[in-house]
């Protein structure tokens, strides 16, 4: 598989989020979201990124940085792909894995609105 298609596979799972949040980059190699400006953030604040590196595509996800309880269900076979506290590496599309970090994106959304990170429109 193309990192391309790798990329554009990640990418998909945050596209659902984008009317709750701010693109900041939407290039062939690099997307990423801010939660949008609000009364606790003024210029809003990293919530994921998606970027083509040399070997791999990077899946970074900022809220398991501030919440690390988000990560308490994730099995081995992502926790080996975690490079720091918040970021995944992928080399290939394992869908399995992306079933399970999809859950997590979704957890960290919801995390996010009501630590009132994000407000929705």
């Amino acid at each position: 598989m193309t990192n391309s298609k790798l990329f554009d596979k990640l990418k998909s799972l945050l596209k659902i989020y984008e009317p709750q949040l701010s693109v900041v980059h939407d290039k062939p190699t690099n997307y990423y979201l801010n939660t949008a400006a609000n009364e606790k953030n003024k210029k809003g604040e990293f919530f994921a990124a998606v970027q083509v590196k040399k070997n791999y595509i990077a899946f970074h996800l900022m809220p398991v940085y501030y919440y690390p309880d988000l990560l308490s269900t994730i099995g081995d076979d992502l926790k080996k792909r975690m490079q720091g506290k918040s970021c995944f590496n992928f080399n290939q599309v394992e869908d399995e894995l992306f079933d399970e970090l999809s859950k997590i994106i979704t957890l960290s959304f919801n995390q996010y609105i009501e630590f009132g990170r994000i407000s929705l429109k």
